[in-house]
C-alpha cells in the first residue's frame, strides 16, 4: 500500500560517498562547528528547524551569505499568518544573486529548442546582456515598485528579462507565449505593466506559431504599456508586432552591455507576481519578496536538492508555471541550466532523455505525467542513451505512482535519486520533498522539507498520521506571499486561512507516516491542476458560457493513480435539453482555446439538464469532485444545501458509469 512505510518499499539508498559529499551533510557539520548542534537524523535536523525558526532562517542567512547592503536586525520580528515579517532591516537583491556565482567556465545557459541547435552563453554574456536590458529599461522610465510584464518562451530572454528587471527593484511577471491574448490580458492587465517583452512566436510539436497578432491584441488592450521588446523568434527578418507603445528588437534592448548594477531593496520588496487561479473571479495575483524567494530557493536548490557548480539542471516547464522560477534558482549555486521550448513529446517521448545525454545533464526535472507516459509507452532510456551521468530525477506537477518509481530505477538508471516533491505557486516552492540523506520508499515523498512545519489535519484541525487529511502549514515561510495584487488582504485571507485561523491550508490531501514521508492524493478544493499548471475554473466558465446555446458549465479535476489527470466539463443547455451536438462540443472547444490555451480544453462535454448549485448560488464543484473520488452522495452534500438536489443525482450517476466502464483505480477521498 502507497500508506504504508515496509522495508521492502525501500528501491534506492544513498551510498556513504553520495551522503558524506551532499550539500545537507556539509550544512549539519557546519551547524555543529559554529554551533554546537548534533542532529543523529534528518528528522532531528527537521524538528529543529520547525520548532526554532529564528535560529534556523538565520543559519540558513549566514550559511550562503547572501551579500546584502545591510544586515537583519531580527529574523522573524512578526510570527502571524497572514503578515509575518522576516529579517527587518536587510537590504539586498535577489537578481545579484543569479550572477554572482559564475565562472569562466561551464556556461550560465545551454538554451535547446525544437530545431535541436544549442545556444551556449556564457556568464559573461549572461551579464552583458542583463545590463543592456538594464539600460534600456531604465531609458524608458521603468524605476523600483513599475511593472515589466514576458509574454516569452523558455529560454535566455526570460532569464535575462527578470535578472534586468530585479536588478531595478521593479517587479516580474511572466507567461508563454501558448497563451491566448484573453487569457494574458486577465493577468498582466491587472498590473499595469509599463514594458512588455514578448516571443513573437514558438514552434511545438514541429510547428510555428505566429504570435505577433496576439502581441498587439495584448498591447492594445493594456494602456499602460510604452514599450514593447520583441524577440524574433521564427524568422529574424519578420517585421515587428505594430502596437500603440513604442517598439524595439531584442538585439536592440540588450546590445548596450556595460556595467551591472543592482538597486538594494528591502528584504520583503516585490519581487514577482505569479498567477495561480481560485475557482472565483480573475486568477489571483501572488507577490513574493526578494529576500523570501532568495534564501527559500538557495535552501531549496542545495540542500533538498543537492544542486552544485557541478551540475547541469534541466526541468521540463515553461515560463507560466512556477517550476520555471524554481529552474532558474539553479544559477544560485553555480549550476549550468538547460532550458528547453518545445514538446516533451516530439519528435517522441524520447526526446528528454535525448537531451540528457547530449548535454550532460545530472538532474532533471520533469511532470510525474511525463514519466507515466513514458512508462506506458515502454521507453527504456538507459538502454538507449548514456545517461551515466545523471543522478538525480525531481519530479513534481502530480504524484507519481509506484510503478512509476519502479519504471525510473529500472529503465532510467538504478542509482538515480528519485526526487519527488510537492508544493504550489502559493510558495514557489515544495513543502515536501527530497532528502539526499534518506531511502526512497516506492510511492512516496521522502520528506517535510526545513523550515516547513507541514501537517495534516482532520476536519476538527486536529493532526492526523496515517490516514488523508488537509495539508497546512502551521509557522510562516519566507516565501508565503507578502500580499495578493490589488487585493486588501481579504482573498488572500480567505484563500488559505479560513478552514483553520491562523494556519495556512494549501488545499492539497496528504498522508504522513511516522517517518515523516508523505503521500499526495491530489487537490482538496476545485481549483484544476493540469499537467502542474494550475487553471482557476472561473476562467473556464467566461470562455464557454460566451458559447451561443451554453446555459451554464462546471468543470472538475481528477487525479487518477497513473499520474494521469481527468477533467470533465458537465454543460447546461439554453433549450433545457440534453442534446449537446458535435458542432457545440466544436464552439466549446473552440472558445477554450481561444480565450486560454489547449491545455484548458476537458477531456469530455457532458450535457445535463441542469447544474447543481448551494443555496446562496456557487456551483457544487468540491462536492462532485469527491464523488468522482469515490464518495457517496449522502456524504458530499446536504440534500437541504442545494438548489437542484437531482441534478447533483444525474452527476453522481455518470461519475459512478464512468469508474465501472473505465475500470479506473480512483484515489481515496
Amino acid at each position: 500500500m502507497r500508506g504504508g512505510t515496509r522495508m521492502d518499499d525501500v528501491i534506492w539508498r544513498p551510498d556513504d560517498a553520495r551522503i558524506r559529499d551532499s550539500q545537507l551533510t556539509k550544512y549539519m557539520e557546519w551547524l555543529g562547528a559554529t554551533r554546537g548542534l548534533q542532529f543523529r537524523s534528518y528528522g532531528e535536523l527537521w524538528e529543529w528547524s520547525t520548532t526554532d525558526l529564528d535560529t534556523f532562517w538565520m543559519s540558513i542567512w549566514e550559511w550562503f551569505s547572501p551579500e546584502a547592503a545591510t544586515q537583519p536586525t531580527v529574523v522573524l520580528s512578526d510570527e502571524r499568518m497572514p503578515g509575518a515579517e522576516w529579517f527587518s532591516g536587510a537590504t539586498l537583491n535577489y537578481g545579484r544573486h543569479l550572477l554572482r556565482s559564475g565562472a569562466d567556465e561551464p556556461p550560465a545557459i545551454i538554451a535547446v529548442g525544437e530545431d535541436g541547435e544549442p545556444e551556449s552563453i556564457s556568464w559573461a554574456d549572461l551579464e552583458s546582456a542583463a545590463a543592456g536590458l538594464r539600460q534600456t529599461l531604465l531609458a524608458a522610465g521603468v524605476t523600483k515598485g513599475d511593472r515589466v510584464a514576458a509574454y516569452v518562451r523558455n529560454g535566455p530572454v526570460a532569464i535575462v528579462g527578470l535578472i534586468a528587471c530585479a536588478s531595478i527593484g521593479a517587479i516580474w511577471s511572466s507567461c508563454s507565449p501558448d497563451f491566448a491574448a484573453a487569457g494574458v490580458v486577465d493577468r498582466f492587465g491587472q498590473l499595469e505593466p509599463k514594458v512588455l517583452i514578448a516571443s513573437d512566436g514558438y514552434r511545438f510539436n514541429g510547428k510555428g506559431f505566429d504570435r505577433r497578432a496576439e502581441i498587439e491584441q495584448i498591447a492594445a488592450a493594456i494602456g499602460s504599456i510604452e514599450l514593447l521588446i520583441c524577440e524574433r523568434v521564427l524568422d529574424e527578418d519578420a517585421a515587428l508586432p505594430t502596437a500603440a507603445a513604442r517598439v524595439i528588437d531584442w538585439a536592440s534592448a540588450v546590445s548596450s552591455g556595460g556595467e551591472m548594477e543592482y538597486e538594494d531593496v528591502p528584504f520583503g520588496h516585490p519581487l514577482w507576481v505569479l498567477f495561480s487561479s481560485g475557482t472565483t473571479g480573475k486568477p489571483k495575483g501572488i507577490v513574493q519578496s526578494h529576500g523570501g524567494i532568495l534564501l527559500e530557493h538557495l535552501k531549496a536548490m542545495s540542500l533538498q536538492f543537492d544542486v552544485t557548480e557541478r551540475d547541469r539542471l534541466m526541468i521540463i516547464t515553461s515560463t507560466t508555471w512556477m517550476v520555471w522560477n524554481i529552474l532558474v534558482a539553479g544559477l544560485f549555486v553555480g549550476a549550468t541550466v538547460v532550458t528547453y521550448d518545445g514538446s516533451a513529446t516530439y519528435p517522441d517521448l524520447d526526446i528528454m532523455w535525448r537531451l540528457a545525454a547530449d548535454h550532460g545533464v545530472t538532474v532533471m526535472g520533469a511532470g510525474a505525467a511525463y514519466l507515466q507516459a513514458c512508462l506506458r509507452a515502454g521507453l527504456q532510456p538507459a538502454a538507449k542513451f548514456d545517461l551515466s551521468g545523471l543522478r538525480t530525477i525531481i519530479s513534481t506537477g502530480s504524484p507519481l505512482s509506484d510503478a512509476g518509481f519502479d519504471w525510473v530505477i529500472n529503465r532510467v538508471g538504478s542509482d538515480v535519486w528519485i526526487n519527488s516533491s510537492s508544493g504550489g505557486t502559493d510558495v514557489c516552492t515544495s513543502f515536501v520533498g527530497g532528502s539526499p540523506l534518506l531511502p526512497v520508499r516506492r510511492g512516496r515523498i521522502q520528506a517535510r522539507l526545513l523550515g516547513v512545519d507541514v501537517q495534516a489535519f482532520d476536519g476538527a484541525g486536529n493532526t492526523v498520521v496515517g490516514t488523508p487529511g488537509e495539508l497546512v502549514v502551521r509557522r510562516p515561510m519566507p516565501s508565503m506571499p507578502i500580499r495578493f495584487w490589488d487585493d486588501d488582504g481579504t482573498r488572500y485571507r480567505d484563500s488559505y486561512f479560513d478552514t483553520y485561523p491562523g494556519v495556512w491550508r494549501h488545499g492539497d490531501y496528504i498522508s504522513f507516516a511516522p517517518d515523516g514521508s508523505s503521500v499526495i492524493y491530489g487537490r482538496s478544493d476545485a481549483t484544476l491542476n493540469r499537467r502542474g499548471v494550475r487553471i482557476g475554473t472561473a476562467e473556464i466558465y467566461s470562455a464557454v458560457e460566451g458559447v451561443p446555446g451554453v446555459k451554464e458549465a462546471l468543470v472538475v479535476g481528477i487525479e487518477l493513480d497513473q499520474g494521469d489527470y481527468y477533467m470533465p466539463m458537465f454543460i447546461a443547455l439554453q433549450d433545457g435539453t440534453t442534446d449537446l451536438s458535435d458542432g457545440l462540443r466544436t464552439q466549446v472547444r473552440e472558445a477554450i482555446v481561444t480565450s486560454l490555451s489547449p491545455r484548458h480544453v476537458p477531456d469530455d462535454f457532458i450535457a445535463v439538464r441542469a447544474i447543481p448549485h448551494t443555496k446562496t448560488g456557487k456551483k457544487i464543484e468540491v462536492p462532485i469532485k469527491r464523488l468522482f473520488l469515490g464518495a457517496k452522495i449522502e456524504a458530499v452534500c446536504d440534500p437541504a444545501a442545494v438548489d437542484d438536489y437531482h441534478a447533483l443525482e444525474e452527476i453522481e450517476a455518470f461519475a459512478l458509469k464512468w469508474a465501472d466502464g473505465e475500470r479506473v483505480a480512483l484515489r481515496q477521498s
